[in-house]
């Protein structure tokens, strides 16, 4: 593999993928999930999603090895109505669970105009645009929420309650990459403050507060017993709340207060629900929905928004599939190890 400089190393994305999925199969899962954990955490990294790429690695072995999660879970699809999919992911992860749906989530939409996924009895551990972008990618509009484990207060509250609660959706683009954004209902996403933490950074004002309840720009104050905050106080806290409902109360999920990993020493992924939802826009006569997409772009750049959802992750997609995905060797070397290189 040709190397960048002296401290980092290039490898490409079926390299990294490859990687990856022996270190899930070394590390207790079934063929079929390694295949679907190692694209997906591959496609954070290539994508300079870091907080969920491959600094997820040691947290999915430690979780696996606790027996908290089952590797090997084999999801249970159930065709509840024409616009209605369940999925009880059997104490596995949500994107096998995902991956088990797709097909007909996909053709339910089409025929109805609008479907729904909620998984139950799931762990989700990543990033939530790969779940959603791959739809936009076929002319869908998809929206999709998850929960997580209790590390928010809600606004006006004096105790985490709720998780970071992320939202995700995708939109097709007339002539353009899909608008997708990705987003935590807390002030600051919890793999990003555990980066911080990991650097030796602060974080912004109003991300957290400490295990005394004070506001806190120290990362590891924050994970050491404080909590974060929802992003602009009663909204973010409002929408954090509306995640819980739909990932948790709608699918059968745990709220994210719910469940107890205590006997489970090293256990990191929250055992939640998740909820997506699926349009076709093709079903709206009239109006090519891809193109008034386009046209919206184009007035808000017109406006003067030069950074669209999504821009940076296709501008470091590029990058990575021309010149290779850069990595620090020494990170590199620790993820050879793991998959007993």
């Amino acid at each position: 593999m040709p190397a960048c400089d002296a401290a980092t190393q290039s490898l490409s994305f079926s390299d990294l993928t490859q990687l990856l999925r022996q270190i899930f199969l070394r590390h207790g899962t079934s063929a079929e999930v390694a295949d679907i954990l190692a694209h997906n955490c591959a496609t954070a990294q290539r994508d300079g999603a870091h907080s969920h790429g491959t600094f997820r690695i040691p947290g999915y072995i430690s979780t696996l090895a606790s027996g908290w999660v089952d590797g090997k879970a084999r999801p249970q699809v159930e065709d509840v109505a024409s616009g209605y999919v369940a999925v009880d992911a059997a104490g596995g992860f949500a994107q096998p669970a995902l991956a088990a749906a797709r097909g007909l989530l996909v053709a339910n939409a089409r025929e109805a105009g609008i479907a729904v996924l909620a998984i139950r009895n799931s762990h989700h551990f990543a990033a939530l645009w790969p779940d959603v972008e791959p739809f936009a990618a076929e002319g869908l509009v998809a929206l999709s929420v998850v929960n997580s484990m209790t590390c928010v207060v809600p606004h006006g509250g004096n105790k985490p309650l709720f998780g970071t609660n992320p939202i995700a959706f995708a939109a097709p683009c007339a002539g353009k990459e899909p608008l997708v954004f990705d987003m935590a209902t807390s002030a600051l996403a919890h793999g990003d403050v555990q980066i911080a933490a990991r650097a030796g950074h602060s974080v912004p004002v109003g991300t957290g507060v400490d295990k005394h309840g004070q506001p806190t720009t120290d990362p590891a104050a924050i994970l050491d017993g404080g909590a974060l905050l929802p992003f602009g106080g009663h909204k973010g806290s409002a929408l954090s709340m509306m995640v819980e409902l739909l990932s948790a109360a709608l699918t059968g999920g745990n709220f994210s207060f719910e469940f107890d990993w205590k006997r489970h020493p090293g256990a990191q992924t929250p055992w939640t629900g998740q909820l997506i939802i699926v349009i076709d826009p093709s079903k709206r006569a009239g109006q090519d929905f891809a193109q008034r997409s386009r046209e919206l772009v184009e007035r808000m750049q017109e406006a003067g928004q030069s950074r669209l959802s999504g821009d940076r992750r296709y501008r470091q997609r590029k990058l990575s599939q021309t010149q290779g995905i850069s990595m620090p060797v020494e990170e590199l070397e620790k993820l050879r190890a793991l998959a007993g290189g």
